[in-house]
């Protein structure tokens, strides 16, 4: 099984980095494989809903967010991660998790996903809400912790620190863990889940 660890962190040994190396000692204790994609410190601009991808299975502007997709597909649980900015995700992790979840083409559905927010010290629950918006509209079940995925501080060191955040890392990696290896039994009982599409609605009312 393996796991992709996306750093939405400018900083590749941040706090970001702390909290993925923390998860990554349970996930490697498991045998679970993991790769860290750090688009933090990327040129990565936001979707301009030409709506390319639908036609051609990928965005438009052939980036990091591309050669990510294959990755996504291969994976069975998603962990992204971004520091506090305003009390939002960063505007590179949001873009390229906007422009990933639509234009890969890529059946997430029961994939695992988790969000982790760094914050020096408020602004984390609106920024976790949002990132994890995107899971629950792929069809991606959210993994659990012992509290919000959140750590603080200000440094790598700092992060440590945080026992409770460290605790929390811990607890979600061994969440992930038994949730990808439960839901794969499952597939191999049961199958995947129905799955009704192609009904839209947009929030106009027709004369009757």
């Amino acid at each position: 099984m393996k796991v992709l660890m996306i750093n939405g962190s400018p900083k590749a040994n941040g706090c970001i980095a702390t909290a993925f190396k923390i998860a990554k000692e349970i996930f490697d204790a498991e045998g679970i494989e993991t790769e860290v994609v750090h688009i933090g410190n990327k040129d990565i601009r936001g979707c301009i809903a030409c709506l390319s991808c639908r036609k051609t299975g990928k965005c438009v502007f052939n980036d990091l967010v591309n050669e990510t997709a294959p990755k996504l597909r291969e994976a069975d649980g998603v962990i992204v991660g971004s520091p506090v900015y305003f009390g939002m995700p960063n505007g590179t992790a949001l873009s390229f998790m906007q422009r990933l979840f639509y234009s890969a083409g890529v059946d997430t559905r029961m994939k695992v996903g988790a969000s982790v927010v760094s914050c020096r010290r408020g602004g984390n629950s609106g920024t976790y809400q949002t990132m994890n918006m995107i899971f629950g509209m792929t069809g991606m079940p959210l993994a659990p912790s012992s509290y919000w995925n959140d750590v603080h501080g200000y440094t790598a060191d700092d992060v440590y620190a945080d026992i409770e955040g460290v605790q929390t890392m811990k607890n979600l990696a061994h969440n992930m863990v038994f949730m990808m290896k439960a839901i794969a039994d499952g597939k191999e009982t049961y199958g995947m889940p129905e799955r009704e599409s192609g009904s839209r609605r947009n929030f106009v009312y027709e004369n009757q």
